[in-house]
């Protein structure tokens, strides 16, 4: 597979043209007059909620380009905050470099403090729920499903955003509804089960699994529910080679894993600062992230 390589790493924007708003694990957000934000999509990583001291070339680009194949694929179940407008238009010329193939100018929407999360497999946190309980974030499942096995149904299992550093939060359905009310719950679950199934039946046509994901939604001023953020990238996302899939082991999977599985030998409490990545494991993740983004939508990176 061919790497590209013309692009150097951003570990962080400067961008002076804008004001920064706040940067996230992995985004950099900008206000574009009142009523916009340039989102810019770093090459940082996070790992047990812990930033990385090193950029993953590309990676930033790779999410970007998924993000927006997906948003494009799925916006007639459900409008999404992009705007169309070229991020280039909105910075300073001398900082086009910055935003180029990573950025998105999008709606200023009020956040939805739940992370709608859908789940077709049980795997991760779900698994280890099930074992102990027999069902996962409040969700009664059948007896004796085994690690990676597909669910009878996707299941919602809404989760609390979390302050930076911390961890979301599993919530169950009644609490999200006590949080945001009924009808925006009922909404947001019946939309957040369609976006999953369609995604997870094109990409059983690419041959990658999707065992689960999660959505973020904001509202406008009007109310209009919106999909923002990402959207089913290798981030919010567990995708697995369908030809490397088998019940009960954790398929390999398309994301993080070379990192979180190195860092599992490493000595460290999960607490910033984090180990110094080696070179191997940067250029593998990199390769990863730019597998996923070909053999889900057919594309090299632009």
């Amino acid at each position: 597979m061919t790497m590209s390589t013309s692009h150097s790493p951003l570990y962080e924007s400067t961008l002076k043209s804008l004001p920064l708003l706040g940067r996230g694990k992995v985004r950099d957000n900008y206000a574009v007059g009142n009523d916009k934000l340039l989102i810019v999509t770093t090459d940082r990583l996070s790992a047990f909620d812990v930033i990385m001291g090193e950029p993953i070339p590309n990676k930033g680009r790779v999410l970007n380009q998924m993000a927006d194949f997906w948003f494009a694929k799925l916006s007639h179940i459900v409008p999404n905050h992009n705007t169309g407008i070229d991020p280039a238009t909105v910075v300073a010329a001398d900082e086009a470099d910055q935003v180029k193939g990573r950025a998105v100018v999008v709606k200023r929407l009020e956040p939805i403090l739940v992370e709608a999360v859908v789940r077709g497999y049980l795997a991760g946190s779900g698994w280890k729920d099930y074992q102990a309980t027999g069902s996962v974030c409040g969700v009664t499942l059948p007896p004796g499903l085994k690690n990676a096995e597909k669910l009878p149904e996707p299941i919602f299992t809404p989760a609390a955003k979390a302050e930076m550093g911390h961890h979301d939060e599993n919530i169950t359905y009644d609490e999200m509804e006590r949080r945001i009310g009924t009808e925006l719950s009922a909404t947001i679950r019946e939309i957040s089960i369609k976006l999953y199934k369609e995604a997870a039946e094109y990409a059983a046509t690419r041959g990658i699994i999707i065992a689960d994901t999660k959505f973020e939604f904001g509202l406008d001023t009007r109310g209009e529910l919106f999909l923002m953020d990402e959207v089913l990238t290798a981030d919010s996302s567990r995708f697995w080679p369908a030809d490397g899939y088998q019940v009960g082991t954790n398929p390999p999977s398309f994301d993080k894993q070379f990192v979180r599985d190195w860092l599992e030998t490493q000595s460290w409490g999960k607490t910033p600062p984090a180990p110094k990545l080696p070179d191997d494991v940067i250029a593998k993740t990199a390769e990863k992230y730019e597998e996923a983004l070909q053999r889900l939508t057919g594309q090299s990176l632009a």
